[in-house]
Order: structure tokens, then C-alpha cells, then sequence
């Protein structure tokens, strides 16, 4: 970079430049080659971080179209498309994701692809292919692969790094292996097996500052404790269904209602927030916190006595949580995923 602003030092250009909207990014990138450079360069992310100036973006990858994350913006109420994701598996589900130093990182999982033929599904269960996205140069990069195959995983970005644990290998053999991924230097390092090894799927939670891995079904929960040395096991009495969250809070959707879990420490159980009667029909939902909203995002609507046909969406529903009254409104539909989520996440940019 040089001379990106006659008169003006380069720091400090790139600092205002830092503090321009993502959104606007690719018209800056037009101006000249030495703004294209500056835009895309590692040291603008930094100028951000610095400023105070960094968006929280939601990202999301549904079962149609194949391999297509989409960005949400939610100050302008708008997606945007990335460009189609590399891999050679074919609708890529099962997958972990987590968002560290303003890249989407893919972890994983394996095909969800049907041969229209025979009706067979792909043969890849599990894989260890890492991907990682850098929205600054708009481009997909293959990264170390995961020291096991693994699919339907608990995965969390902790500290600046990646932690997956539990899932199943590629025979469908649920496993007890924990890893943790260096960004900076692409190397992955092994940690200690969680306690208890179950024949579910389980998901990742970052709560008080630690990864909470939940198995589906089952109501306790591994903590990883003392900088990632040891795992422990709580039973909170946590409701079971999706869940995400919300300013430092874990909240659920069960039974048509949206409910905050509370740990032992307050009693356990749950304590109801909002009615949820409208997504009773609705199944294979993305749920996240963003900010203060809880998002609800695509799913379909299955067949019922009313309905005999299923209905992909791409609608996107958000509770405000804060208040004394939470309230439902409608953002922006997405423009190009719609029906399952496969997976949702944040993209700090």
C-alpha cells in the first residue's frame, strides 16, 4: 500500500477505511489498485478490530442451493451471497462452523446427496476437510484437516481458536476425540476425550466463557474446564430442543415456547420468554443469537391433515429478547437458501 490518499499518511487512510460498512466494500475496491490492496489486506481487519468498528454478520447454508452460504446484514436488513464453497462433497451437511479473526471456517461432515437414479445416498459420512473463508478477498481456502473424521460434532471458536469434540466417524461410530485448532498457525493439537461417549449427536455451546458440548436426548453436559486440561459433567435439567445464545444466555425452543435455561446455580430448569406457537409445522430450522435477537431462520413445513406437501422456506423470524415484553417481527427472507439449515453461525468482519 501506498499512496492511497494524496497529502494523507497511509495509517491513517486505512483507518477511515476501516470504518466504512462491509457492505460498501466491493465499490471501494473499484476506486484503484492501491484501495483494492489496502481493502484486502490483513491489516485492515486489524484497523477495525482497533476502531471499534467491526459488523457482526450471521451466516447461514441451507439444502437448496447446494454448497451456498449466505451473509445477513442486520443494520441494513439484507443478504448477501458468497461464492459457491469448493468441496467435492455434494451438499455438504453435518458439518461444524465457527467464526475466528473475521474468516468462516467449515469443519467436516459429509454428504448429504442423493443419487436421483437410485434414490442412494452418497457413501461420505464423515470427513476431517477443513475450509475457511476470507470475506475481505472474497475467496475460499482449503486448511489443515482435522486430526479425526467427524460428522454431527460439537464445534466452538474459544479464545481466538477452534474446539470440536464428540460425533461420529465416517463408520457412524460415535467418538469421545476432542481437538483444537491453532487459526495462526493451521495446526490442529489433540485434548483430552470428553467423559462420556453417547450414541447421539451432540452441538457446541460457548457459555461464561466455556465450550458447553449437549448431546441430543440426554441432559447433561460436558464442560472443558482449566484452559481446555480437563472436561467436567453437569445435569442442569436443561429442556431439550434447539438452542442458542443470547447475551451471555442460553435460551431454547421447545413446546411452543422459547425458554431460558438456567443452570443449577439458579435453581435449574427453565424460565418461559416468549410463545412460539407458529413453528409447531416447522421443522429443520436454523436457530442463533444475534445481538439482543434470537433468529429463527428457513426450515420447512411439513405435511400434516391439512397439508399433504412440504414447503421449503426461506422466511427469517427474530425475537427481541430484551424488554419486558419480547416480541416476534419478520426480517429480510433470504434471497437464495431456503429449506433446512444445515448449519448457521456469526462472522465477525
Amino acid at each position: 500500500m501506498s499512496g492511497l490518499i494524496d497529502g494523507l499518511p497511509d495509517a491513517v487512510t486505512l483507518q477511515c477505511l476501516a470504518r466504512v460498512p462491509f457492505c460498501f466494500h466491493a465499490h471501494l475496491k473499484l476506486v484503484c489498485r492501491s484501495w483494492r490492496s489496502a481493502l484486502t489486506s490483513p491489516e485492515l481487519f486489524r484497523a477495525r478490530c482497533e476502531s471499534g468498528a467491526t459488523e457482526e454478520f450471521l451466516c447461514a447454508l441451507a439444502f437448496e442451493p447446494e454448497n451456498v452460504w449466505q451473509l445477513y446484514d442486520p443494520l441494513r436488513d439484507q443478504w448477501l451471497t458468497l461464492p459457491t464453497m469448493p468441496t467435492e462433497i455434494r451438499h455438504l451437511a453435518r458439518f461444524g462452523m465457527a467464526s475466528v479473526r473475521g474468516k468462516l471456517f467449515v469443519l467436516g461432515g459429509g454428504s448429504d446427496g442423493v443419487d436421483p437414479s437410485t434414490g442412494d445416498h452418497d457413501r461420505i459420512f464423515a470427513t476431517n476437510e477443513v475450509w475457511s473463508y476470507d470475506p475481505f478477498i472474497c475467496q475460499w481456502k482449503k486448511q489443515a484437516p482435522m486430526l479425526v473424521p467427524r460428522a454431527m460434532f460439537a464445534c466452538c471458536a474459544l479464545d481466538g481458536k477452534i474446539v470440536v469434540a464428540g460425533g461420529f466417524t465416517n463408520c457412524r461410530k460415535s467418538i469421545s476425540k476432542a481437538e483444537i485448532y491453532d487459526v495462526e498457525k493451521d495446526q490442529w493439537q489433540p485434548l483430552p476425550d470428553l467423559c462420556h461417549t453417547r450414541n447421539s449427536a451432540c452441538s457446541g455451546l460457548v457459555i461464561g466463557g466455556k465450550m458447553h458440548v449437549l448431546h441430543k436426548g440426554i441432559s447433561t453436559v460436558q464442560i472443558l474446564e482449566d484452559g481446555g486440561s480437563r472436561w467436567a459433567v453437569e445435569d442442569y435439567g436443561w429442556l431439550q430442543g434447539p438452542m442458542a445464545v443470547v447475551g451471555g444466555e442460553p435460551y431454547v425452543l421447545s413446546h411452543c415456547v422459547v425458554a431460558k435455561q438456567q443452570n443449577s446455580g439458579t435453581g435449574g430448569g427453565v424460565l418461559v420468554v416468549a410463545p412460539a406457537s407458529d413453528f409447531q409445522s416447522r421443522i429443520g430450522y436454523g436457530m442463533i443469537g444475534l445481538g439482543d435477537d434470537l433468529y429463527v431462520l428457513g426450515g420447512v413445513i411439513g405435511p400434516g391433515r391439512m397439508n399433504q406437501t412440504i414447503k421449503p422456506l426461506s422466511d427469517v423470524d427474530v425475537l427481541t429478547i430484551s424488554g419486558d415484553r419480547p416480541a416476534w417481527r419478520q426480517a429480510a427472507a433470504m434471497t437464495q437458501c431456503r429449506g433446512s439449515i444445515l448449519g448457521c453461525t456469526l462472522l465477525r468482519v
